[in-house]
């Protein structure tokens, strides 16, 4: 008689990563949309609607990367759309229309960039202000800069450099492909490089960082001129759509949404967990839900409220989710095993366990480093 296997514990089962069901929900969302536009029949995939769809991902995109690294170190920048504003300006003005200065103006756009993610990240890091005081404070300070100097359109930018905002390849724009390329770089440099660490651990517990041997600092204000950077190029992107500078752009409320597509992409808010290759899809996400409700002709308070009622939900879903995995699951049915501590007794061993979720970073909770494990009761003292 053959004994019958030994069923596997559900805290030992495989369990689909944030970012596989960040794209499992994107995939399920574009089959229910395409279902919904042909029953009032219509095509979702058309080439109008395709491009249209890539093409407001490309900007949301720009700023959503540069906002999961600062967010990822515990921090938040809500002066990314103000930033963007004020991009257009320089770079329409800078390059005035003239192509052999396209460079200069992109170079020029992206240092006052850079410079404001630093003032950014040596404030929040420095004198220790909130993030959330620090950033808009800055925001504020831009918004009053171009309110009082830029009443209309600014400069002009050459046909040239417009080529940025309107040319594709098939159905993809070019600036999708730049936003994709940025992603991937932003993944290598989570992944691959010791500042990329450096922020899941400062995001995680910047305490134990510190005592790691980690500059807190460093990462926090590096994520800061990385943001505003990656806002300036979405700021070069708008130029380039618009024709000419717009100090009228950070109304469009682009750091909010930048927020809600990396928290959409699985991101922890208070940092440490999550990645890029989420927050893309979470974008995507959202630029399928605007292109549908174009489609649709939804309208755009119903639009806002079904936006809102999505993020919510996925929100809760992902922290439900992070709930049961910390929970501690007994095979025997509740009783602890004998021994004197929770680490005895033999237990099956993982020898197959999940896969680690490809967009998180090290969890500050369960990875106890490469030190000694714990000593139980009664051991050496």
């Amino acid at each position: 008689m053959t004994r019958p296997p030994t069923p596997v514990p559900r805290s030992l089962r495989p369990r689909l990563g944030t970012t596989g069901l960040v794209y499992l929900a994107l995939v399920l969302l574009l089959a229910l949309s395409a279902a919904l536009v042909a029953a009032r029949g219509g095509n979702l995939f058309t080439t109008a609607n395709t491009v249209d769809l890539f093409t407001r991902s490309s900007l949301l995109g720009f700023l959503a990367i540069g906002q999961t690294l600062v967010i990822l170190c515990r921090s938040l920048d809500l002066s990314v759309g103000y930033v963007a504003a004020l991009s257009t300006v320089v770079a329409a003005t800078t390059m005035a229309g003239d192509p052999s200065r396209v460079l200069l103006g992109v170079g020029a756009t992206l240092g006052v960039a850079g410079l404001i993610g630093l003032a950014n990240g040596l404030v929040v890091t420095r004198l220790q202000v909130n993030p959330f005081i620090a950033t808009l404070g800055m925001g504020l300070v831009i918004k009053g800069y171009l309110d009082t100097n830029f009443q209309g359109p600014a400069g002009s930018v050459p046909a040239a450099f417009q080529a940025f905002g309107y040319t594709r390849i098939s159905v993809l724009p070019v600036s999708t492909l730049v936003m994709l390329g940025l992603a991937v770089a932003a993944v290598l440099f989570l992944r691959r490089t010791r500042t990329g660490y450096h922020m899941y651990a400062v995001g995680g517990d910047a305490e134990v960082a510190r005592l790691s041997g980690i500059r807190s600092g460093v990462p926090t204000v590096t994520a800061h001129v990385l943001c505003s950077v990656a806002a300036g190029v979405a700021g070069l992107l708008l130029a380039a759509r618009f024709g000419t500078g717009s100090a009228t752009v950070y109304t469009g409320g682009y750091e909010l949404e930048a927020i809600a597509a990396v928290v959409l992409g699985g991101t922890y808010l208070l940092g440490g967990r999550g990645g890029v290759a989420g927050t893309v899809a979470g974008v995507l996400i959202l630029a399928t839900l605007d292109t549908v409700f174009n489609v649709l002709a939804v309208d755009p308070f119903v639009k806002d409220v079904l936006r809102g009622v999505i993020v919510i939900a996925a929100v809760a879903v992902y922290a439900r989710r992070g709930h049961s995995a910390r929970r501690v699951r007994f095979p025997s049915g509740g009783a602890a095993p004998p021994g004197p501590g929770p680490e005895a007794g033999p237990g099956p061993e993982p020898s197959s366990g999940p896969e680690p979720d490809p967009g998180s970073g090290p969890d500050p909770e369960t990875d106890h480093g490469p030190g000694p494990a714990p000593q139980p009761l009664g051991g050496r003292r």
